[in-house]
């Protein structure tokens, strides 16, 4: 009795006339009757099955697959800064205060993934991968590497800048060579600087944003003209000064007493948290870097700063915070010092505030430092001991000599912030 060629899908059995479909499969093999013994009739029935086998397979291949990635699930949401954001499906709408539009820009991003890879079926890379080539065509080029890498490693390595903002320096510097080309910075103009401007200001950035970003290329480009490796800027002088960002403004006394009495809302920790932004004035990211203390003449106080030099001081711990606080501070106070942990408690901060009836776009956790600076100049506190307990705006020669004005000195000041 003849049988089909190897690799056939149609076989019949010994000792049977009837015809069986055999498909093959990463979840085995499956033989089926078709319940005739005349060929034709046999390719005729077991076609559909073949057709929707070979389709599985096919669907099970890798492949680059395009999806939209959401930033935020629909509804209202608080975003890192306190803004309100009315997010749908594809856009997020950032409020003002009347709950308009503000802006509006795209909930999340396209992004392609590779799909179908990890089951056990062997195949030809080569093979597989010729399906690929009209989407791999559509991605960006990665800039192959060049001098100009080393002026900006030179410079990361030297400030010791590591993890987040590295990567931040890094993807912004990988920008410009996409966007110039990959132009050599010795030969590089304003108007190349100017084009990571637009583009990120056709993302919607803010002018703070965007001189952050341009900063890491910024500071480089100035460390190698110091070494004589280059003569010119292409990053200075180039992010328009405009005034987009909005206003933050104090915590009034009404505020905070809303905020003290729905306090029991938050856990212990975000309770805590809060009582030492509130009473110190210190930045979200300032009350994370808190993991030990030390004492100057009974007073006990902590070491914060690590957003600038002058930033880095010593700050007592204030009267209306020492009955929440440890005997002693010996760890961490709060947990792990990362960006996630930062917005994850900024984001439960701005609902807190919503839950108080504080919807003022321009009142977000930021505003206990606006508070703590007002109530310090209200109590009459020097100009220099209120940059002391809450940070320098600049240093200069005179002040990066000594330890500082006394904890104790400083304490009798940060008590009039209070809670």
């Amino acid at each position: 009795m003849a049988r089909a060629k190897h690799g056939s899908y149609l076989f019949q059995r010994p000792g049977s006339e009837n015809y069986y479909v055999k498909l093959r499969s990463p979840a085995g093999r499956v033989e089926r009757s078709l319940g005739t013994s005349d060929r034709r009739e046999a390719e005729v029935i077991a076609g559909p099955m073949i057709t929707a086998h070979k389709a599985a397979l096919l669907a099970a291949r890798p492949r680059i697959e395009t999806t939209w990635v959401r930033e935020y699930e629909p509804g209202l949401h608080t975003g890192f800064e306190g803004e309100r954001i009315y997010a749908t499906a594809t856009e997020l709408h950032y409020l003002d205060a009347e709950g308009h539009a503000a802006r509006i820009e795209p909930n999340g991003v396209l992004t392609r993934r590779l799909v179908g890879v990890g089951h056990p079926v062997p195949f030809s890379a080569d093979r597989e991968f010729r399906l690929f080539d009209a989407a791999q065509d559509e991605r960006p080029k990665v800039p192959s590497k060049n001098g100009d890498d080393a002026i900006l490693d030179t410079y990361l390595n030297h400030r010791n800048i590591t993890e987040y903002d590295r990567r931040e320096a890094e993807t912004t510097w990988t920008l410009y060579k996409q966007l110039t080309d990959s132009k050599p910075l010795k030969d590089a103009s304003r108007d190349d600087g100017r084009k990571l401007v637009a583009h990120f200001q056709e993302l919607g950035n803010k002018r703070a944003t965007i001189e952050k970003k341009l900063s890491w290329l910024r500071a480089a480009v100035e460390l190698a003209i110091d070494e004589g490796k280059l003569k010119f800027n292409p990053f200075s002088n180039v992010v328009p000064r405009v005034d987009d960002e909005l206003r933050r403004v104090p915590l009034s006394d009404a505020d905070v007493k809303a905020c003290k009495q729905n306090l029991d809302k938050l856990s212990e920790a975000d309770q805590l948290l809060f009582r030492v932004l509130a009473t110190t004035g210190m930045r979200l990211s300032e009350a994370y870097q808190i993991d030990g203390e030390l004492k100057e003449n009974g007073v006990r106080y902590v070491i914060v700063g690590e957003k600038t030099e002058q930033s880095r001081r010593r700050v007592p711990l204030p009267s209306a915070l020492l009955p929440f606080l440890p005997k002693a501070i010996t760890g961490p106070l709060f947990g792990e010092n990362t960006r996630a942990n930062h917005r994850a408690a900024s984001k439960r901060f701005g609902r807190f505030l919503n839950e108080c009836g504080i919807d003022d776009p321009s009142k977000v956790l930021h505003s206990l430092r606006h508070r703590a600076q007002d109530r310090l100049r209200a109590a009459g506190a020097p100009q220099d001991i209120r940059e002391a307990l809450l940070g320098h705006s600049k240093v200069t020669v005179g002040e990066s000599y000594g330890a500082g004005f006394p904890v104790t000195m400083l304490k009798k000041w940060i008590d009039k912030i209070g809670f």
